[in-house]
């Protein structure tokens, strides 16, 4: 920390040569017009239907529009489309879209192509797997004219189709939406968004670049909020510059070779406060909830009996302090599978992390469960400073409850390709990484994607969990919020049972940016609607 401390004063002092940064406004032509952004981490994987990682969604906000989007209080509205119809008590959906829609190849948006798109995407998703359960005619009629026949209502289509919950329906052409959800697009990336993706100016693990796309028509009604509303491009060009040291990506933002910071860390930010030129706010309410994620193929952490005992090892405060620092303002602990203040959220089975922590019995209880210093595989990402630190407090404790730890460090596009594979450790796989998600992502089980239980078809650890499945479709089927609220209660019993994952903390990340933007949005960087005071 101290380190970080001295170099960010030394960002300050030294000008943008000393840190071998091009000048935003020495001398370049049109600098007004151009944004650069340092992202939470780099862009390993292109295709947002295929990974849940978040830099991937914001890359994929860039390139590709959605057919519905979400307002800043949660709810979907029209977007590609002008405007639905809901007939036959729910059971027929149809939906129309907006005219002069266009790909940046300029050919025109087609109906057939969102439901391709549709499709593959709801192959990847967890409410999208709800909604095509429940689907009996997916259709495009004609060329603007999308329709669903239900075998029975389906109350959160227009929510699914509009989530910023990872996987997101973006909205591609059919050659690319046909292609096999399961493996990354191949051909060029040809969005419907108001940005194209400049893929001859990529340089892997330092720059991704985007140009406006003159052809995009936002929409003429509504305010912008969130992913809703239109999407009113400013900026001709939007850099991302990867940096993954903090102490560097502190001193740009604060010489003005950087616009914006997207997730500057917890000991910076009070640097970063006493800059007047700074600055920040917290984008996203509803939080990020960090977790260890375990891989439930192979041993040790196949075994429910070895993950129960590890709850009791979990301080969540250890975690948050790490991540965000010891303002208790920005963090919580006492969590558990559904975001603190949401409708879900209960104190159900919380005791096993609010209890008194003792390593002691914990390496009991694991010697019980049959643990035999079998090792342990923790991935994590050290250019990605929020996950590791959250990976370093994690190493620290399995070692202290006794488990063989084996530590990979690396980059996080290469935890995102590894924790892919199926294989055994020694084989390329891995047995445990550390992650968050946005609180939105956590609302309820429809796009709950880590408390998912159906084996071979989960998210990343693949844990099989019946249970967990039959009380998913339960609360789907619930008929009111207190219906709802009494089947999440069971969900987070049966987790904490079960644990597919170690629930560890909230915290509140703070954005920052240079006090000449305006317009940025809440939510997620988002880069329509900014522009320069």
């Amino acid at each position: 920390m101290l380190r970080r401390h001295l170099l960010a004063g030394a960002g300050t002092a030294l000008g943008a040569s000393a840190l071998g940064l091009p000048a935003l406004g020495q001398g370049t032509q049109g600098a007004a017009r151009v944004l650069k952004f340092i992202p939470q981490a780099d862009l390993a994987v292109l295709d947002p239907i295929v990974t849940t990682a978040y830099v991937t969604r914001h890359h994929g906000y860039m390139v590709w529009d959605t057919l519905y989007g979400f307002d800043g209080d949660y709810q979907p509205q029209p977007q590609m489309v002008e405007g639905h119809t809901v007939e036959d008590d729910g059971r027929r959906v149809t939906m129309r879209l907006r005219e002069g829609l266009r790909f940046h190849n300029n050919e025109p948006v087609r109906a057939r192509d969102a439901v391709a798109s549709i499709r593959r995407w709801a192959a990847r998703d967890a409410l999208g797997q709800a909604l095509m359960s429940v689907t009996e005619e997916l259709s495009a009629p004609d060329d603007r004219t999308i329709r669903f026949v239900l075998r029975r209502p389906f109350p959160l289509l227009f929510e699914a189709l509009g989530k910023p919950s990872t996987p997101v329906c973006f909205i591609m052409p059919e050659s690319l939406a046909s292609q096999d959800p399961n493996t990354p697009l191949r051909g060029d990336l040809i969005g419907s968004g108001p940005f194209r993706y400049a893929a001859n100016e990529r340089v892997p693990g330092a720059r991704v670049v985007y140009t406006r796309f003159e052809g995009y028509q936002p929409r003429a009604e509504g305010t912008p909020s969130w992913t809703a509303g239109p999407k009113r491009v400013h900026i001709d060009r939007v850099e991302w510059h990867v940096m993954p040291d903090p102490a560097t990506a502190s001193g740009a933002l604060q010489n003005g070779e950087m616009d914006w910071w997207e997730q500057p860390t917890g000991d910076l930010q009070p640097v970063l406060r006493r800059n007047r030129n700074v600055v920040l706010e917290i984008p996203d309410p509803t939080g990020l909830m960090a977790i260890a994620r375990f891989n439930h193929l192979h041993p040790p952490f196949n075994n429910p009996a070895i993950r129960r005992a590890l709850l009791g090892a979990v301080n969540q405060a250890d975690y948050m302090t790490a991540v965000i620092g010891t303002d208790r303002s920005l963090w919580r602990e006492g969590v558990g599978f559904f975001p603190p203040g949401t409708p879900l959220a209960s104190d159900v089975g919380l005791d096993a992390l609010t209890s008194a922590r003792d390593m002691d019995k914990v390496k009991r209880d694991l010697a019980a469960a049959g643990y035999n210093g079998e090792r342990v595989t923790l991935i994590a990402a050290s250019d990605f400073p929020s996950l590791n630190a959250l990976a370093q407090v994690g190493n620290d404790m399995l070692r202290r409850a006794g488990m063989n730890v084996d530590y990979v460090s690396t980059d996080w596009g290469t935890v995102v390709q590894r924790r892919a594979s199926r294989e055994p450790a020694e084989r390329g796989g891995w047995n445990m990484f550390f992650t968050f998600w946005a609180g939105v992502d956590m609302f309820n089980p429809g796009v709950h994607q880590s408390l998912r239980g159906h084996g071979q078809q989960a998210w990343f650890g693949w844990p099989s969990i019946p249970r967990l499945e039959e009380l998913r479709q339960t609360w789907f089927e619930a008929p009111d919020l207190a219906a709802q609220q009494a089947v999440a209660r069971q969900i987070q019993q049966v987790a904490f049972q079960e644990v597919p994952y170690l629930p560890l903390g909230q915290y509140f990340q703070a954005t920052a940016y240079r006090r000449g933007l305006t317009g940025v949005l809440k939510g997620l960087p988002l880069f329509w609607n900014v522009q320069r005071s």
